[in-house]
């Protein structure tokens, strides 16, 4: 009997590890089986794939909702959101569902349903290698063919990493490898059910310094810049999070770009998409979806390729966005002032060769370097030296900014595509000559004439009477309050009232703040030097700067060409002097002398909001109650400009730019150059002039000229939805120009997916949260930003409604109707595939308009 259980024992042990064996060594049994043997193969009419390490991605045939072609792929295998990664035969599909992929003298084959090649790895067989070879899919989505005796010990055979399509996953390369002669870049899907290459690609070119270019066909439409040793200049978006690592090398073997996640658990690639864009995508497990971390371009003409042209740069945050360097200017002034700046600046003064400077250009994208020489070796000082030696040297700038600086590019032609930005970007120094660097000259110069001489006389007596009177009206006022004291009577906190006669206007203001002298301002912002620059926009600079008894101040310092005069400079002094709100910017004083006017606040720590909602460095440091408080802060303000203060004040201009943070991130809204005080008995008013900015002006202030408390409702609906996805309003209309940002916003609340708008850096901070948690303040958000944007004024709410609805948990807010948008044109050209539809990001006065509503259906 115990012979007998032994017998059993042996069979049944015997049975069940040929059945492990199987198991573990044959594909039918296995769950997730990875290797592909040369005894082997794969067809669509099995359903077999390939399954990763980890169980991250899967190999095998698919084909799209709308096609009966077949292709073979990666794709993640457990994401709810089908992704497809790689794809072998996008551009010879199978034509029905018969194929194979097998390995084949050494070669990996798919065969179609006559046994012909429509795809193979196409390798020489050497002689040194072993025909003994397996494919096989790796953990990181690397499909990989090998010597099956040697692992990875002599490298790959041949991998899908070296082929890519449209998608950049971590550890794979973007770029040249030199020993391979391989350049690995990304081309687009055709459209999002056909898989075949498109029209829009993303390669490397190897100039003087590499640089990535997005191309659709043969036009390129945006450029990466250099690497700066950090990142690509161009795309200052792409953040360095906590989870995410970036190389780029440069070296004998290759030039190449490349990411890995230090947080495995987590999914990102960078793909270029068939609408235009050069994107990263990270998926989002609470919501089950991609989302998108950046895009390049954003803004829909300075992230274009040269849209200012030679020896000009682009800035969003001046009006117009093309800027001349300084020493040039514009080399048609005509179509200058007609916003086109294709045409570019020519130089002021012709260099001499010797004695010419450089003016420094902080935070830009450095020029294309076609036309560069670089040298590793200099130093910044050596690059200058070098750079005024070289009478065809234009410019030169740092090639690595870490550890101070090292390294030289020199350009030595024209400089062409570059951008200001806020607070990225690097130093650039551009030679120009030394006539064109001089500040204002003192008019007592040594061939000053006798009568200049008579004249600068005569405005010393001037400015000693101005002074003495100034002394005579202090006195009078303490005078005035020593009786109130003596008295006993209330102070009434009275602001020293001055009366300046402007040039060129018949009218003297009364003013009801301190007048500053033009040498304190001066001496505060170190004589408006760059390095005290902060802001540039289109009615002119802002300054940071320190006055003696050490306060830190914002100095407004309007340009001679603005095209804010007098009238609006008066506009913004008396409206803002007379208003107390913690969420306005307070006005401490102004400087009315000679040719300059300007206005001095209180300096905010924290600036606009925009730098922090679309800025790559503060964008994850503005967390949802933040946020929240933002906006709390914002409807507050503009209540209280509305109903609550002296006068009723339609603002006009409301837009990110215009929402300045303190130390505390409190809000305070400024700029009131455009407001305008409205009478107690009217609704609304009709003006000949629009002028605002594109994308946050409402349909009817924008074609008729009519403008409310509603105007400025529309504008804080458009800042709301901003804030809650982090996108720019502008960004969306170069992408499509049906599908602006509003109808964006729109469709996805319309289609029950409003999460799907949110900005990735809120659904972070949910993701910490219990799962119980339900993100309603997000939703209603958007919710009174739709409702602030309805095409019809009568619909939108008022702001005393707004700030109700922001602040009480129970009231019920109405469903909102389609919101109404406008595009605006030039006076010559309404083009929908026009960038120029777009508009500008800053004031302007509107040519040419057509308004739309989005279809609710």
């Amino acid at each position: 009997m115990k012979g007998v259980r032994n017998i059993y024992h042996h069979s049944y042990t015997s049975i069940l590890l040929v059945f492990v064996v199987m198991i573990l060594f044959h594909p039918a049994f296995s769950i997730y089986i990875n290797t592909l043997s040369s005894a082997d193969s794969l067809t669509i009419s099995s359903n077999r794939t390939l399954v990763s390490p980890g169980n991250i991605f899967e190999l095998g045939f698919f084909r799209t909702n709308s096609s009966s072609r077949w292709y073979l792929g990666i794709w993640y295998k457990q994401l709810s959101e089908r992704t497809y990664v790689w794809v072998a035969n996008r551009d010879n599909p199978l034509s029905n569902s018969i194929g194979t992929l097998k390995i084949s003298d050494m070669n990996l084959l798919l065969l179609d349903h006559s046994n012909k090649s429509v795809w193979s790895t196409n390798l020489t067989r050497g002689n040194e290698r072993s025909s003994l070879v397996v494919a096989e899919l790796l953990a990181n989505g690397n499909f990989v063919m090998r010597d099956s005796n040697n692992n990875n010990a002599g490298g790959f055979l041949w991998q899908s990493f070296d082929y890519p399509t449209d998608t950049l996953l971590p550890e794979m390369k973007l770029g040249y490898d030199l020993k391979k002669g391989l350049n690995r870049f990304l081309t687009s899907w055709r459209s999002s059910e056909d898989p075949s290459s498109g029209e829009i690609s993303y390669k490397l070119e190897m100039r003087r310094l590499p640089e990535f270019y997005l191309w659709n066909e043969d036009f390129p439409m945006h450029r990466s810049g250099p690497w700066n040793g950090i990142e690509f200049i161009g795309i200052p978006e792409d953040q360095k999070s906590s989870y995410m690592a970036y190389n780029f090398t440069e070296n004998s073997e290759g030039v190449a770009y490349t990411f890995r996640m230090t947080n495995n658990s987590l999914y990102s690639r960078l793909t270029v998409s068939s609408e235009g864009n050069f994107e990263r995508l990270t998926w989002n497990p609470l919501l089950g979806m991609w989302n998108v971390f950046w895009s390049s371009p954003v803004d829909a003409q300075c992230d274009m390729y040269r849209t200012c042209g030679p020896y000009s740069y682009c800035d969003v945050n001046t009006s117009p966005v093309c800027n001349c360097i300084q020493g040039f200017n514009p080399s048609n002034v005509q179509l200058w002032d007609l916003r086109d700046g294709a045409g570019g600046c020519i130089r002021r003064t012709r260099l001499s060769c010797s004695g010419d400077g450089f003016t420094r250009m902080k935070n830009m994208k450095l020029p294309e370097t076609t036309m560069a020489t670089v040298d590793r070796s200099f130093g910044l000082k050596e690059c200058k030296k070098r750079c005024l030696s070289d009478c065809n040297c234009t410019a030169f700038a740092n090639v690595d900014i870490r550890n101070g600086g090292t390294g030289c590019v020199f350009w030595t032609g024209h400089l062409e595509d570059m951008r200001n930005y806020a607070a990225d970007g690097q130093d650039l120094y551009v030679k120009v000559a030394a006539a064109d660097l001089v500040k204002k000259r003192n008019a007592n110069g040594k061939n000053i004439s006798l009568t200049v001489g008579v004249s600068v006389l005569l405005l010393l007596i001037m400015f000693c009477l101005w002074k003495r009177k100034q002394k005579q009206a202090k006195a009078s006022a303490t005078s005035i309050e020593n009786r109130q004291r003596e008295q006993n009577l209330p102070m009434n906190g009275m602001i020293l009232s001055s009366k300046r006669e402007f040039s060129g206007e018949n009218k003297i203001e009364e003013l009801e703040l301190p007048l500053i002298e033009l040498e304190a301002v001066v001496k505060a912002t170190e004589n408006f030097s760059n390095c005290n620059k902060i802001g540039q926009g289109g009615f002119g600079t802002v300054y940071k700067g320190i006055l003696l008894d050490g306060q830190e101040i914002a100095v407004k310092r309007l340009s001679k060409t603005s095209v804010q005069g007098t009238d609006e400079f008066m506009n913004e002094v008396t409206l803002i002097a007379r208003l107390q709100h913690i969420n306005l910017v307070q006005i401490l004083g102004c400087c009315i002398e000679a040719d300059e006017k300007m206005l001095i606040y209180e300096y905010l720590e924290n600036l606009s909001l925009d730098s922090y909602l679309f800025g790559k460095t503060q964008r994850s440091k503005l967390n949802w109650k933040e946020r929240f408080d933002i906006t709390n802060g914002v409807a507050r303000g503009l209540l209280y400009l509305h109903q609550d203060s002296r006068f009723r004040i339609i603002h006009r201009d409301l837009k990110v730019s215009n929402i300045l943070l303190d130390k505390n991130m409190i809000p305070k809204i400024s700029d009131f150059g455009m407001a305008r005080i409205f009478p107690r008995d009217e609704t609304e008013a009709n003006t000949m002039k629009v002028v605002g900015t594109y994308g946050y002006m409402s349909p009817e202030y924008a074609m008729n000229g009519i403008f409310s408390e509603k105007s400025d409702v529309f504008s804080f609906g458009v800042i709301v939805l901003e804030i809650v996805t982090g996108t720019r309003n502008r960004g969306f209309c170069n992408l499509n120009y049906k599908n602006n940002f509003l109808s964006y916003a729109w469709s996805n609340w319309k289609e029950g997916r409003a999460l799907e708008i949110v900005d990735p850096v809120i659904i972070d901070s949910f993701s910490s949260l219990p799962s119980t948690f339900q993100p309603q303040e997000v939703l209603k958000c958007i919710q009174i930003g739709l409702l602030c944007v309805q095409e019809l004024a009568e619909h939108r709410p008022t702001m005393s409604s707004v700030v109700w609805m922001l602040g009480s948990e129970a009231t019920e807010i109405p469903q909102p109707k389609p919101p109404g948008y406008c595009v605006g044109g030039s006076p010559y050209e309404l083009d929908p595939s026009s960038s120029t539809q777009c508009g500008d990001d800053e004031s302007w006065t509107v040519n040419q308009y057509t308004c739309s509503v989005i279809d609710a259906r």
